[in-house]
């Protein structure tokens, strides 16, 4: 099977590669941003690039707030989604400025004289030498502030309209998402990509833990995932200083781009890891197997048989991320967040944005954390996230969670012991839809609970739930397998939230059983 000292590091690849850059745009890149002397300056250029990208985003109703697939669109005022557009697009002006600095004055400067030169002929050659080539970072940028800023003022105009219907709104950020797509050193449009500047993983236990894992496809969806995860929380910090941020009384545009961003790349990695995971996984398998001289098969059946079962806990974890990050933000987005035409006032959108950082960074932490215990590297929240808030927190999400899912465990025990499976196969769809629905919320919520809390019987409730997958093929002796294996399980999840009551971080942090019992029902409601 591979080997670990010859695979390439897919976390340098992603980092280096996923935006694109030639070796010498990068060269100039690196060599730009180190000469910056711009207070913050990693802070600044990451809010640029989130807003950039989130202009595209938003130009997506899928990525807006509300329960997007109960409204319509057409018949949808999109005035003012179009306003906050163009005060994410001034804000991208503003942060332009700060790293250009003297050079904006330049800028300045030549857009005045476009206006007052009074030949067409000077005008122009004006217009051509101000944005002439984009061979410098700062050269690239300069063109960006001119394109925006010139959109800006065709924004304003179009906000004195009665009503945007949503194909004005889209053809106006269509032409807005052109000037990142056209700039050589400033498009972050990509659904799945990564800059060294603001990317690194600053665990040195994750970074090993990534460097670890056996095989190409393997070890590059394990570095993806982590990558996107800590890209994720990094949204999360930025939406934070937004909402503390009282020099700027008009957050609404950076908020909505900025949660346009956080939707549309959860969406992209949990689509992609459910879509791709498995049979790229099975692909770098057959591959590596195909590798293996045929009369060498049976000596080695017992290790490929053991790569066969390591891959499918891999899958099962990246999977199981998938379906958590999916049932999070549609929580958030659908039942946690304003909606941009209910026209949110500045404070309410304040307190919104804090209680969902504070509601969702938990749950991609203890994302983390699951994946790397799935990899069985013993991987604990105080190797990776060394503050003492952000471990409470986790710690208090992670309670929760068990709480929830001991309840729909019960539910589930008590609903099969009173169902007969012996029924008419006709009126099993109708009868077994309850199975389903369990399946569902294990892969998101029971799945993790089972590898972060090491539950000793994990193969066997395996078993258990593989043999409930097809409903029309149950037969009542599988079916009271599981159900014992279920209640066995709701046993231990009571067990373990005692346990990680009795952690230090949860001392003095009472458990709140009506603030869980409603988040439950949200989740029971999707």
């Amino acid at each position: 099977m591979p080997s670990q000292t010859t695979q390439p590091n897919a976390y340098a690849e992603l980092l280096r590669n996923t935006r694109g850059l030639r070796r010498e745009q990068q060269l100039a890149r690196d060599t730009w941003f180190a000469g910056l002397s711009a207070d913050r300056k990693d802070e600044v250029l990451f809010e640029l690039e989130v807003l950039l990208k989130g202009v595209a985003c938003f130009a997506n109703p899928r990525n807006h707030t509300g329960a997007t697939g109960r409204r319509t669109f057409v018949s949808l005022d999109f005035r003012d989604h179009l306003r906050e557009t163009r005060d994410g697009m001034q804000r991208i002006v503003q942060l332009s400025r700060t790293l250009l600095g003297d050079r904006d004055k330049a800028f300045v400067f030549h857009r005045y004289l476009e206006t007052v030169l009074p030949e067409d002929g000077a005008r122009s050659r004006l217009l051509r030498s101000s944005l002439s080539g984009q061979e410098l970072p700062e050269e690239s940028l300069v063109v960006m502030r001119h394109g925006l800023t010139n959109l800006i003022e065709v924004t304003n105009g179009l906000l004195k309209l009665p009503r945007v219907p949503f194909r004005l709104f889209y053809s106006m950020l269509a032409v807005a998402m052109r000037e990142s797509a056209q700039s050589t050193f400033f498009n972050p449009l990509s659904a799945l990509e990564f800059r060294p500047e603001f990317d690194r993983i600053p665990s040195t236990h994750v970074l090993e833990l990534i460097q670890n894992v056996n095989g190409d496809q393997a070890h590059r969806l394990v570095a993806l995932t982590f990558l996107s995860l800590f890209r994720l929380l990094r949204y999360l910090k930025l939406l934070d200083a937004i909402a503390m941020d009282h020099s700027d009384r008009r957050i609404g545009g950076r908020a909505f781009l900025t949660l346009a961003v956080l939707r549309s790349d959860a969406r992209a990695l949990s689509g992609y890891l459910r879509r791709r995971a498995g049979g790229l996984l099975a692909d770098g398998y057959q591959a590596d197997l195909l590798r293996v001289p045929a009369k060498e098969i049976a000596g080695r059946f017992d290790e490929l048989r053991s790569e066969g079962d390591r891959l499918m806990a891999i899958k099962g974890a990246l999977t199981g991320v998938a379906a958590n990050l999916r049932l999070e933000m549609r929580r958030t987005f659908e039942h946690d967040l304003p909606t941009v035409e209910s026209g949110p006032s500045e404070a309410e959108l304040r307190v919104k944005l804090r209680e969902v950082t504070k509601n969702l960074r938990p749950s991609i932490q203890n994302a983390v954390l699951f994946l790397g215990k799935s990899l069985k590297s013993g991987l604990d929240d105080g190797q990776v996230f060394d503050d003492f808030a952000a471990r409470r927190a986790s710690s208090e999400r992670l309670r929760r969670d068990i709480w929830m899912f001991a309840q729909i465990v019960r539910a589930f025990s008590s609903k099969a012991r009173h169902t007969d499976p012996t029924i008419d196969r006709w009126g099993k769809l109708q009868s077994f839809a309850f199975v389903r629905e369990f399946l569902g919320y294990f892969r998101a919520m029971g799945y993790p609970l089972l590898r972060v809390g090491d539950y000793p019987r994990f193969d066997a409730f395996m078993d258990a739930m593989a043999a409930l997958s097809d409903t029309e093929l149950v037969d009542p002796q599988r079916f009271i397998m599981a159900i014992e294996e279920a209640e066995a399980f709701h046993s231990y999840l009571v067990e373990l939230f005692d346990r990680i009551s009795g952690r230090v971080e949860l001392k003095d942090a009472p458990f709140d059983k009506q603030a869980a019992a409603r988040a439950l029902r949200l989740y029971l409601g999707e």
